[in-house]
């Protein structure tokens, strides 16, 4: 930790930037993502950008951590982005129980992906809709198990219409009650047809436009690695993270570990979609991940997560396969 420190500390002097530097890096940043603001207002983004830089260069300054890089959150604070982003609301308190997975009873590297069964990365825009994105992302999944067709279906069908279950749009949700919404409703629309627009609206689901039905949903026994991994190698899964951390928000590439994430401060539902293992003798065992923010976040829009890592960020916590759709 001392170590870690003191390369963070020389970071900050190796990577120090002329105001030159932070202007020319602020404004091709700025062009990159078509940003433009009031003169008050600039100054306030532009020292946020100025704070995540330096985070980013000493993040990276120390060895074996996975890598960050400026993206579109680079004019954000950790509370902006939290508020804007994030959007798993916990209404119950969490005492996950650690288990490690049993490595020894499935393959070395799966992936969903390479079945057919996960839809293009999405992108949920400035809401925290992604209780939503995780949801229709495991029930697509578990419709092509149960149909060899992968559809795409509606999160703007489970944003207005799953309030009874406790969902609040853009505000938050949790997926069980999604789930619990497709289950009483008897179906859940496509995307084609219930399309997203990032903001709240009414309720306006049509049985004719249904893409799919689900019969029930079950848990993964909470903090148990072993659990998890037994339902992903059934099907995608369901799973709220921690996702506040900055060394999150920046996340490009590597197995993303973090001592500072909580593996029962959850705020951020996403997809675990199968399980891999970096090479070399210090290998890393991952878990493979489907985000909402877009394919320009991470891999293309997927991140690994540190797997056998004291349940990293909480991914075995609450984790929710749906089963029997149709």
């Amino acid at each position: 930790m001392k170590i870690a420190l003191i390369l963070a500390i020389l970071a900050v002097s190796v990577f120090a930037r002329s105001d030159k530097d932070y202007q020319t890096l602020f404004t091709n940043w700025m062009q990159e993502h078509q940003k433009s603001y009031h003169h008050d207002e600039f100054q306030v983004r532009y020292q946020n950008f100025k704070k995540n830089i330096d985070f980013i260069d000493s993040w990276n300054a120390v060895p074996g951590r996975h890598v960050v890089k400026m993206n579109q959150f680079g004019d954000l604070t950790g509370a902006e982005f939290k508020k804007l982003f994030l959007g798993v609301k916990v209404d119950q308190p969490l005492n996950p129980v650690y288990k490690p997975a049993n490595i020894q009873a499935y393959p070395v590297m799966f992936d969903w992906r390479h079945q057919g069964a996960v839809t293009p990365i999405k992108n949920q825009g400035q809401c925290g809709s992604c209780w939503s994105f995780s949801t229709t992302g495991s029930v697509e999944g578990c419709l092509f198990l149960g149909t060899k067709k992968l559809v795409s279906l509606s999160e703007q069908n489970l944003m207005d219409c799953s309030t009874a279950q406790g969902n609040q749009g853009c505000n938050g949700g949790l997926m069980t009650g999604a789930m619990d919404y497709i289950i009483a409703n008897g179906g859940l629309d496509t995307e084609a047809s219930y399309p997203y627009t990032a903001e709240d609206g009414t309720c306006d689901y049509s049985a004719s436009n249904s893409g799919t039905t689900l019969k029930s949903y079950v848990n993964v026994n909470s903090g148990d690695e072993n659990d998890l991994q037994a339902k992903v190698f059934m099907g995608p899964v369901s799973v709220a993270i921690d996702a506040s951390q900055s060394s999150f928000q920046f996340y490009s590439t590597g197995v993303y570990s973090d001592p500072n994430c909580s593996s029962s401060q959850l705020d951020h539902g996403v997809l675990a979609i199968g399980w891999g293992k970096t090479g070399g003798s210090s290998a890393q065992p991952y878990w493979i991940v489907k985000n909402s923010w877009g394919t320009t976040w991470g891999q293309s829009g997927f991140f690994w997560m540190a797997r056998n890592d004291n349940n990293m960020c909480g991914i075995a916590t609450m984790a929710t396969l749906p089963q029997g759709c149709h």
